[in-house]
């Protein structure tokens, strides 16, 4: 069953109280680890203070546990939550609010969730951030790179994998750089400003 977010609350665009970053780590399930599924959410508030961050049981066992990417180790299976469990948890955060994740679409495809896309920020679709870092205003350009350039912060290095809360923390972070722009542009009409974020 796909979940769709309720019924978009006026305003939440803008207000800090009223928006998240989330983003997910995934395992590998069936043959050869290959289909993706949600084993790690993090979710912090505008202001990157962890609201969320829990591991979690696949529906189907595991087959690879990606951790050069995705940093997690059988051990953090023992006490996690179940893929269930953990969906109505974070979907309950989610509703209503503005949310903002980098290719986020594979967020919320891993949460069985669609959210509506007037209340989703994309940060790898954020043409203003890609005009900042000085990269082709075309391409997505990943999370990594755009902190580095941007936040001067290097994320997602070493053996350890990644982090989930380190990931939505600059995910935000990047947000803000560009929110009142983006906002900006977002209100206007379509055949004021062409695309949604360009510069």
């Amino acid at each position: 069953t796909l979940f769709r977010s309720g019924v978009a609350q006026a305003g939440a665009a803008g207000k800090p109280s009223r928006c998240v970053a989330i983003d997910c780590e995934m395992v590998g399930t069936g043959q050869r680890g290959r289909t993706s599924e949600l084993a790690r959410c993090s979710i912090v508030n505008y202001h990157g203070h962890v609201m969320y961050d829990r591991y979690i049981e696949p529906p189907n066992p595991i087959t690879d546990y990606r951790t050069r990417w995705s940093g997690i180790r059988r051990h953090n299976m023992r006490d996690a939550t179940p893929f269930k469990q953990a969906q109505r948890e974070i979907l309950k955060i989610l509703r209503g609010k503005m949310v903002v994740g980098h290719a986020v679409h594979n967020d919320f495809k891993a949460l069985n969730y669609f959210h509506a896309p007037s209340l989703t920020r994309d940060t790898s679709r954020i043409a203003l951030l890609n005009k900042r870092a000085g990269f082709s205003l075309t391409e997505s350009a990943s999370l990594k790179r755009l902190s580095k350039q941007l936040l001067n912060r290097d994320i997602q290095n070493g053996r350890q994998g990644h982090s989930s809360v380190e990931d939505a923390q600059a995910t935000m972070d990047l947000y803000k750089l560009v929110e009142d722009e983006f906002e900006r542009q977002t209100s206007e009409p379509v055949g004021k400003k062409g695309k949604i974020g360009r510069a």
